[in-house]
């Protein structure tokens, strides 16, 4: 039986091991052409800055070229790092994207900078820019309606496309700003889980209708590691997690051994590795079914947005092949 609530993909478009950044482009076009056939509702890329494991840095530019690839599929972005943009740009971006591909773009939207400190600086990112993210928000917005709140200045493309936007995060700040506008709130409980119950509470509590909604919408993010037994999906999660440690440990780390890694993840400081993937589904299609349906139940959510962790490619496709068969087909 499918799962009774719609599912969404969350790409990082990651570059797998031994893989060019085209390789990895590649396999998440692929996946977004299956994701079509298969029936998930949307998929969505995340702006991501120097990390060579993820090719999402330019995600405008990878929405155009996988809309170019499919044909039905909703493309849109988990999120654009907002204070890294003038909301001018972002409008004239997905204005272009919606005018190409009607019905099929949208927008989420974020405040963290998505990257490093050193980063930011390269970025030319002004570090005081996320303390305007809800008038930076509504800027946007007016951009892609038909009233600017800037006199004189209108966004071509983008304007009266009415792009929908969806405000991200991973704190109570976030839920706040998306009731206030009114607009859907996606919750990272993928990596930051902390505060997904409390948070998602607020919003529904503090939600005003607008415009573009009329009542609440959560989506939750949720990592999957399906496989064709429980004991392989648990296998894959501990490689998951090694990978993590690398990720964080940073140069050095990449030259750790699977029993340094483990080591890590079994000392106290590997604790908070282990946390940020809570919710992770893993095991059998069944298995991973009903730890989503109790998950969905648990954050209060209307839809489930989910991303394929496992670090091998082959793993990493079975994992969406057997996730495929609990979809509602929505195409």
């Amino acid at each position: 039986m499918p799962l009774p609530l719609p599912l969404s993909i969350l790409d990082l478009a990651t570059v797998a091991r031994g893989e060019t950044v085209a390789q990895g482009l590649e396999a998440s076009t692929l996946l977004a052409q299956r994701a079509e056939e298969w029936g998930f509702r949307r998929i969505w890329y995340a702006e991501h800055h120097n990390m060579g494991s993820i090719a999402s840095a330019a995600t405008s530019v990878l929405i155009a070229h996988v809309a170019a690839h499919t044909e039905r599929i909703t493309l849109g972005s988990g999120g654009v790092m907002l204070p890294n943009h003038s909301p001018l740009q972002i409008a004239e971006q997905f204005g272009t994207l919606a005018e190409l591909h009607p019905g099929r773009i949208e927008l989420g939207l974020g405040r963290a900078p998505g990257t490093d400190q050193a980063t930011v600086a390269a970025l030319r990112r002004d570090p005081r820019a996320s303390e305007t993210f809800p008038q930076d928000v509504q800027e946007l917005q007016a951009f892609l309606g038909t009233t600017s709140l800037v006199p004189g200045v209108e966004a071509h493309p983008g304007r009266g496309t009415g792009v929908p936007l969806t405000i991200l995060g991973s704190s109570l700040y976030g839920a706040r700003v998306a009731a206030a506008l009114g607009l859907p709130y996606g919750f990272a409980s993928h990596f930051a889980p902390d505060a997904l119950e409390q948070a998602v509470a607020l919003y529904r509590r503090e939600f005003r209708p607008s415009g573009q909604l009329s009542a609440p919408h959560v989506l939750a993010g949720v990592n999957v590691i399906a496989a064709d037994s429980d004991d392989e999906a648990q296998q894959i999660r501990r490689e998951v997690q090694r990978s993590r440690v690398r990720l964080f440990t940073g140069r050095r780390g990449a030259s750790l051994t699977d029993a340094e890694a483990d080591a890590v993840l079994d000392s106290a400081s590997g604790g908070q590795i282990r946390s940020m993937t809570r919710y992770t589904a893993v095991g059998t299609p069944e298995t991973v079914t009903a730890y989503l349906e109790d998950f969905a139940a648990r954050a209060d959510a209307d839809e489930l947005i989910v991303t394929g962790p496992a670090p091998r490619r082959e793993s990493w496709w079975r994992s969406w092949e057997l996730l495929a068969t609990k979809v509602q087909n929505t195409s």
